[in-house]
């Protein structure tokens, strides 16, 4: 299925997950969204994210944006931001899982679990659909 049969759902998706990954980061210097006690190697592991977190939203920024107006290479952008997101979200269940981020409280686990959640679910919708 290539990218114009997926409809401009994914690709719209894509751009909304694009800014929400810079909003974050925004968000995260300048609110401070960090967790209130959060485990001792919490700030060395999310400081290493900002780089590849937004050269990852330009991708889905620009796959999402091209796919809508029907440029091939779009949905080949959003493969591959769609194998970075399920990274992306496997490293952060993994991390989250380890260093107990999921029983801090009921909104860490309600919002890491669903960030976590859609960067593996989406990331894999995008690398199945968008091929």
């Amino acid at each position: 299925m290539n990218g114009k049969q997926t409809g401009k759902a994914l690709p719209v998706l894509a751009i909304i997950t694009a800014a929400g990954l810079a909003l974050f980061w925004i968000g995260f210097f300048t609110v401070g969204l960090a967790p209130e006690n959060p485990p001792a190697c919490y700030f060395a592991y999310e400081h290493s994210f900002p780089v590849p977190d937004i050269i990852l939203a330009i991708v889905l920024l620009t796959g999402g944006v091209l796919t809508l107006k029907g440029n091939v290479n779009g949905s080949r952008l959003l493969v591959a931001g769609g194998g970075a997101l399920v990274f992306l979200g496997l490293l952060d269940i993994c991390f989250n899982w380890q260093n107990g981020m999921y029983a801090l409280s009921a909104l860490d686990l309600g919002l890491n679990a669903f960030i976590n959640l859609w960067c593996v679910g989406f990331g894999a919708a995008l690398v199945a659909k968008m091929k």
